[in-house]
C-alpha cells in the first residue's frame, strides 16, 4: 500500500510506485483511461499521461455518455475539452437504445464496460485504467458485507482484472479521494460532480450520506495483493500458451497446488478466457476443481472428461510427445469478431507470450 498521510497531490513518483505492480508493460505503452469528468478519473488521466509519456507511450481517454441526463452530452464535451488542453486525446462513447426502469445502475455499468472493452479492442490497447480509489473500496466492502459475501468479496475490488482483450487496472485503490482532489486543485483544473453520486435511490450514495464506512485496512490490502501476486506467479510457472488461443495446464501440477491457490488460479483463468465480468460462483468453481484434480474416470474417452465453466471449455488430453495428461482451456464458443492483439491473461501472467514486449538487452 502506498502510504499517504495528510491530503496532498499525488505526484509522478508516487504514481510510478502505484503502477509498478502491473508490470510488465510494452516498451511504448498505450493506455486507455475511463474518464467521467469527475475529480478521480481526471486525476488518473493526467497522472497516466505523464507516466506513459515518460516511457514513450501515450494515453487515450474514453468518455462514456450514458444518455441518462440531459446535461450529460455537454458534460462529456466539456471533459473532452479539458483533456485536449492537457494534451490528452479523448474518444466519446455513447450508450444508445432503451434504458431499463429497474436495475438502472447495474445496466449502466454493464454498458459502460462493454463500450470501454470494445474501444480498447478496436484500438489494440491492452491496458484499461479506471479510477476506483480507497474510499470506493471501503464502500464496496461495506456493501458486500451487507450481502454476507465470502472472504474474497470482503477483500474488496481486485487491482487487476484480466479479460481476453484488455487488462483492467485500478492503480488508485490505495489512494484516498482527498489526495485526488488536491491533485487537481494543485494544477488549477476544475472537475464535474455527477449528481447521481448523491442520489439516495442508489446504495453507494446512501452509504456516503450515512458516513459510516470504514476505510479498508493496509493489512487487508496487503493480503489481497499477496494472493493476487501468488496466483500470477503460479500462472507464469504453469500456464502454457497455445497457438490457437487456448492454454494448457499440466494436470499433475494442478493437483499439487494448495486448494486455495488452485481455486484462485482457476478463477483467474476462467474469467480471463471466458470474458465474464465476475468470477465463477464458488460452488460451481469447487465442482470444477474436483474434476480438474480428480482421478480420470476409467472407461471414458478423452472427450468424456470434458466440462464447461463460465464460458470456458475444459478438455483433458494427452500432451503432445508425452504420456502426461493436461487440461486444455479455451473459450466455450470460440472467439468471435476481431481477435485481440494477444490474450491479456498471458500478457499479465505469462510474459513470454507477449511478443510485442521490448526484449532487447539493457
Amino acid at each position: 500500500m502506498i502510504e499517504l498521510a495528510e491530503p496532498r497531490p499525488v505526484d509522478g513518483a508516487t504514481f510510478a510506485r502505484l503502477m509498478a505492480p502491473f508490470d510488465p508493460f510494452e516498451s511504448n505503452p498505450d493506455l486507455a483511461v475511463a474518464v467521467s469528468g469527475g475529480r478521480d478519473s481526471l486525476s488518473l488521466a493526467l497522472l497516466a499521461q505523464e507516466w506513459a509519456a515518460g516511457r514513450g507511450g501515450r494515453v487515450v481517454a474514453l468518455i462514456v455518455d450514458h444518455g441518462l441526463r440531459p446535461a450529460a452530452a455537454q458534460e462529456a464535451l466539456t471533459t473532452a475539452g479539458v483533456l485536449q488542453r492537457c494534451g490528452i486525446e479523448s474518444v466519446l462513447l455513447h450508450w444508445t437504445g432503451d434504458k431499463p426502469q429497474a436495475g438502472l445502475q447495474e445496466a449502466a455499468r454493464a454498458a459502460r464496460y462493454r463500450l470501454l472493452r470494445e474501444a480498447c479492442r478496436e484500438r489494440g490497447i491492452l491496458h484499461l485504467l479506471v479510477a476506483h480509489h480507497a474510499d470506493d473500496q471501503a464502500e464496496t466492502i461495506a456493501m458486500r458485507a451487507a450481502r454476507a459475501s465470502g472472504a474474497d468479496g470482503l477483500a474488496g475490488m481486485a487491482a487487476l482484472v484480466e479479460w481476453p482483450e484488455v487488462r483492467l487496472l485500478r492503480p488508485l485503490l490505495p489512494v484516498p479521494r482527498a489526495h485526488l482532489t488536491d491533485t487537481l486543485r494543485s494544477r488549477g483544473i476544475a472537475w464535474i460532480d455527477d449528481p447521481s453520486n448523491g442520489d439516495p435511490r442508489f446504495e453507494r450514495a446512501r452509504l456516503r450520506r450515512a458516513g459510516a464506512v470504514a476505510v479498508s485496512s493496509p493489512d487487508a490490502d496487503r493480503v489481497r495483493s499477496g494472493h493476487e501476486l501468488q496466483a500470477a506467479r503460479t500462472g507464469v510457472a504453469l500456464l502454457q500458451a497455445r497457438e490457437d488461443g487456448s492454454i494448457a495446464l499440466d494436470r499433475a501440477a494442478i493437483e499439487r497446488l494448495p486448494l486455495d491457490l488452485r481455486r484462485r488460479l482457476a478463477s483467474r483463468v476462467v474469467q480471463a478466457l471466458g470474458g465474464g465480468d465476475h468470477p465463477p460462483r464458488r460452488e460451481r468453481l469447487d465442482r470444477a476443481l474436483a474434476r480438474l484434480s480428480g482421478a480420470p474416470e476409467r472407461g471414458k474417452s478423452g472427450r468424456g472428461q470434458d466440462f464447461t465453466l463460465s464460458g470456458c471449455q475444459f478438455a483433458l488430453r494427452q500432451a503432445t510427445g508425452s504420456r502426461q495428461l493436461e487440461w486444455i482451456v479455451r473459450p466455450e464458443n470460440g472467439r468471435k469478431g476481431r481477435q485481440p492483439l494477444i490474450p491479456a491473461a498471458f500478457f499479465a501472467c505469462y510474459p513470454a507470450a507477449a511478443t510485442h514486449l521490448d526484449r532487447s538487452p539493457t
